[in-house]
C-alpha cells in the first residue's frame, strides 16, 4: 500500500499553515536512532525542511516472526526473510534526522506463502 496521497496531504496543511511544523517534525527519538543507525539512504531530500537527504527505516510485523518483530530490517535482509516465513508485512518510513520529519510511506506483504511449519496439516 502507498502512502502517498496522505504524505501529501500532510504536507499541503504544512504549506498552508493547518498543521505546525512542530507537529508535522515530532519523530521519536528511538526513530530517529533507528534511521541514523538502520536506515537507508533515500534519493530524495527532505519536503520540509530540503536541508537533508531522507532515510528509509523498514520495520517488519508478522506472527511467525515472534521476537523479531517491530524489529528494523535493512533491504538484504527482507529478501532473505522472504525465504524463510510464510507472510510478514514491511512498513517503510521515511525520516529526516535534520528536520524530524517521518512519515509512513509504504507497507507491504512479504515471505514464501508456506503455512507456518506447526499449523501444517
Amino acid at each position: 500500500m502507498d502512502y502517498g496521497l496522505a504524505r501529501r496531504a500532510a504536507l499541503a496543511e504544512l504549506r498552508s499553515g493547518h498543521l505546525t511544523k512542530a507537529d508535522a517534525c515530532d519523530a521519536h527519538p528511538y526513530l530517529l536512532r533507528a534511521a541514523r543507525y538502520h536506515g537507508e539512504p533515500a534519493r530524495e531530500r527532505c519536503p520540509v525542511c530540503r536541508r537533508s537527504q531522507l532515510t528509509h527505516v523498514s520495520y517488519v510485523y508478522g506472527d511467525e516472526l515472534g521476537r523479531y518483530a517491530g524489529r528494523v530490517r535493512s533491504t538484504s535482509e527482507l529478501a532473505e526473510m522472504a525465504g524463510q516465513y510464510g507472510e510478514f508485512r514491511v512498513y517503510v518510513v521515511e525520516v529526516c534526522q535534520s528536520c524530524a520529519w517521518n512519515h509512513l510511506t509504504v507497507s507491504y506483504v512479504l515471505g514464501h506463502g508456506d503455512e507456518p511449519r506447526g499449523q501444517r496439516g
